[in-house]
């Protein structure tokens, strides 16, 4: 077969891993040849390609973001760009198409399939928002990074007594703050499933301070917001939205912070811990996931299960249909809201 592949949306630590894993196994077992689109659905909009062999996919396993690279590019925006990129993959002559991405990315997989394009997903989304599968690879290393600097600022927020709010990626979900802030430590962790109170809050880093704790650490979600309306949101860094509608977030930390501060009267500082989360090498455990997820979509395109995405379920690799992925969200559950509402006091 000649199978095409295109990384599409914010990239995320194992890319890299899932290009070679397929590569590899197509190429060792079922004799495929490649094609990689350059920059996501763009790529593929636009003819812009690159020749994939096993010399392409040498040496990126531990390499971080993607060789194809990515973008946020929608062609249903486009009156006919789904069309021409179903012109341009058949001129490519592409027998499988594995689209590696979100929910954006692969809602547009969806919408080609119902073309007739013979596409497969493969799950990507460093927030593990994504429906149908238990876990995206990236997430991992993104909870190690975020994990990380709540610890280190431990150690200077006691220093000087200091109230340390920490925003980390989560537009929808709270999957990383809550992962992060339990491995670090934190105090207070908010999340987009649950509207916090800012006094609740406030009660609690200043419960802390009359125990003799004089430093907090809060972990707050890009998208976490209050349920006081008369405060707004604050989470909105700018009116322009991507091709999918999505504005860019960004400014929460800094509102905690601001009502913590003049609320406690306690020195309080913001750190937006922002693409740190996305960039540099991908765990082990990242690494393994991302090749287990191009084996599973390349051998998923050797059986004919288009129109699906290999999803993991309880440690196995499955095969799910896209229409019950595509534009859907995995938001915290109940098991996980009741582990956050354990430690948040």
């Amino acid at each position: 077969m000649h199978i095409g592949i295109l990384t599409g949306g914010g990239d995320c630590p194992g890319l890299n891993a899932a290009i070679r894993a397929i590569i590899r196994k197509g190429t060792f077992h079922y004799n495929d040849t490649f094609v990689g689109f350059l920059e996501g659905w763009k790529g593929v909009l636009e003819n812009r390609t690159q020749k994939l062999t096993l010399e392409n996919a040498r040496g990126i396993l531990p390499v971080g973001g993607t060789i194809l690279r990515t973008s946020r590019t929608n062609p249903a925006k486009q009156s006919d760009g789904l069309t021409r990129c179903r012109l341009n993959l058949e001129a490519n002559g592409i027998d499988a198409l594995i689209a590696i991405g979100g929910d954006d990315t692969l809602g547009v997989a969806y919408k080609l399939y119902e073309l007739g394009v013979s596409v497969i997903g493969v799950p990507k989304t460093i927030d593990n928002d994504l429906a149908g599968t238990d876990y995206c690879f990236g997430f991992d290393t993104a909870v190690g990074i975020a994990a990380e600097a709540i610890g280190r600022l431990h150690s200077t927020a006691e220093a000087h007594n200091r109230v340390f709010v920490v925003e980390v990626m989560g537009r929808d979900a709270g999957w990383i703050a809550l992962y992060a802030g339990m491995a670090g430590g934190a105090d207070v962790i908010l999340v987009p499933e649950e509207p916090f109170n800012i006094e609740t809050v406030v009660n609690v880093i200043q419960s802390r301070v009359k125990r003799g704790s004089y430093f907090s650490i809060v972990v707050v979600a890009e998208g976490a917001r209050p349920a006081d309306p008369v405060h707004g949101s604050g989470i909105v860094a700018g009116i322009e939205r991507d091709e999918f509608g999505h504005a860019r977030l960004g400014g929460i930390g800094e509102q905690v912070a601001l009502e913590i501060g003049k609320r406690t009267k306690i020195d309080t500082r913001a750190t937006v811990l922002g693409h740190i989360q996305r960039g540099g090498t991908p765990s082990a455990f990242d690494r393994v996931l991302a090749t287990r997820y191009g084996i599973g979509a390349i051998d998923m395109a050797h059986r004919g299960e288009f129109g699906c995405m290999t999803a993991l379920r309880a440690n196995r690799f499955i095969a799910i249909p896209l229409c019950e992925v595509a534009g859907k969200n995995r938001t915290l559950g109940l098991d996980e809201l009741e582990a956050l509402r354990g430690i948040n006091p």
